[in-house]
């Protein structure tokens, strides 16, 4: 059973005719009928301009309420904006304000296709969606069923994005303002940094509002991570168009642009310019790595499981063979990660950390110790030949927790399964 269902009146012409309102009575007291105990959510979706256009059709869009629909509409919400973007974007708030997933979409045959495409952009794979028909009036104020178009054009599917993209640039930043951390350990022939939660468009609580990942498994789209990341890149100085996140496995698997790219790695090195390499980070650490004598760099992700197999390192071996850097030259900085005071193992686990150093382990004995990270990760850095005074793990906003702060950070640990993630990135500039 459906927990919310849309009515698609955008674009149709709903004039005082009788056998119009009597057709749309028939419909909103079937929705009322079957769906009005179960769902949580009822609503109407149609156009606030004067005229709406698309495909070269202009229809007047009014919503008259004669003939009994004054008191059935009064079930319904009404959500009446200027585009289809901004019509189901503000339907998308609504539902995900009452957590709901399962939702009917009655629309017009002619317009299934289009509408599907429009949700296939704005909603992931957490929500489900059904379909039914909804018989349409044309120009001669009649209503009748229209035909169904199956296929969307590469260029109408360019024009939906761009609608969409469009009315996501159009949306203020929330919780503050964009905000980027940098380490003064790196030279400015790199556009580096490391990203709060602050200054984007993600309106979830735990997403909200600068996160920079979307999956199957959250509410966030893509098109709004890639609206976040565009704000991103226009503050920080990189070509989007230039980007590369790690694809993470927890393992210390590198890529080395230029190669084959693997199907997933924690860690990527480049001496391209103007290529932008970002490491996820939501508890975990976003590690960044500049060379600036052989104008190479790096980055890696590193959680518990990274961490024990050593992906610094192996970025960092990564960098020495194949670009001949010298581990004198090279600097490391740890991002924002979750502390030793939040972020526990089972003893079995944190074991290996405390032969590593007990300094990495609180409370060992207990069933669940305290790990510290970011300390093992210094570890072996300086294990392996980094120079201490080339690793910036402790100044500024960089040692805060993860989860202990969470005005600034997104965290795994602290928000759970729908968590939002921050990134560090680098790049070399042109």
């Amino acid at each position: 059973m459906a927990e919310a269902v849309l009515i698609d009146l955008f674009g149709l012409k709903l004039n005082s005719q009788k056998n119009c309102h009597q057709t749309l009575l028939k419909t909103l007291n079937a929705v009322q009928y079957h769906h009005a105990a179960k769902a949580k959510f009822l609503c109407i979706m149609c156009c606030s301009n004067i005229s709406c256009e698309r495909d070269g059709e202009q229809d007047n869009c009014e919503l008259e309420t004669g003939n009994g629909l004054s008191a059935l509409l009064k079930e319904f919400e009404i959500v009446s904006c200027p585009s289809m973007a901004a019509c189901l974007y503000t339907i998308k708030q609504k539902i995900d304000e009452r957590n709901l997933s399962s939702i009917k979409v009655i629309v017009p045959r002619h317009r299934k296709t289009l509408m599907k495409a429009f949700i296939d952009q704005l909603f992931t794979d957490v929500y489900n969606f059904e379909f039914e028909d909804l018989q349409v009036t044309l120009r001669g104020g009649l209503f009748k069923q229209s035909i169904e178009i199956n296929i969307i054009t590469a260029q109408e599917l360019r024009e939906i994005q761009n609608e969409i993209e469009t009315f996501l640039r159009s949306l203020p930043a929330l919780r503050g303002e964009l905000t980027i951390i940098t380490s003064p350990l790196i030279p400015d022939i790199f556009i580096h940094g490391f990203t709060t939660r602050t200054g984007g468009i993600s309106y979830i609580p735990t997403l909200s509002s600068f996160n920079l990942f979307s999956s199957s498994k959250r509410r966030d789209p893509k098109a709004v991570v890639q609206e976040n990341l565009r704000r991103l890149a226009n503050a920080a100085g990189f070509n989007m168009e230039k980007f590369y996140r790690i694809k993470t496995h927890h393992s210390n698997d590198i890529w080395i642009m230029g190669r084959k790219e693997p199907d997933s790695y924690d860690g990527i090195t480049t001496n391209q310019r103007g290529v932008t390499i970002a490491a996820l980070g939501a508890d975990c650490i976003p590690i960044v790595f500049a060379d600036p004598v052989k104008k190479v760099c790096g980055v890696a992700h590193a959680g518990w499981k990274g961490t024990l197999l050593g992906v610094a390192m192996a970025t960092v071996n990564a960098m020495i063979a194949e670009y001949g850097c010298s581990l004198e030259d090279i600097v490391v900085v740890l991002g924002p990660s979750v502390g030793p005071c939040c972020f526990t193992l089972p003893r079995e686990s944190a074991e290996a950390f405390h032969n590593l150093h007990p300094a990495c382990v609180q409370l060992f004995d207990s069933p669940n110790p305290y790990i510290d990270i970011r300390k093992a990760t210094r570890i072996l850095l300086e294990r392996g030949g980094i120079l201490p005074r080339n690793i910036q793990d402790q100044n500024q906003d960089l040692n805060l927790c993860t989860s202990c702060h969470p005005d600034k950070f997104f965290s795994h640990v602290r928000d759970g399964l729908n968590f939002g993630t921050q990134i560090g990135f680098i790049s070399i500039r042109e």
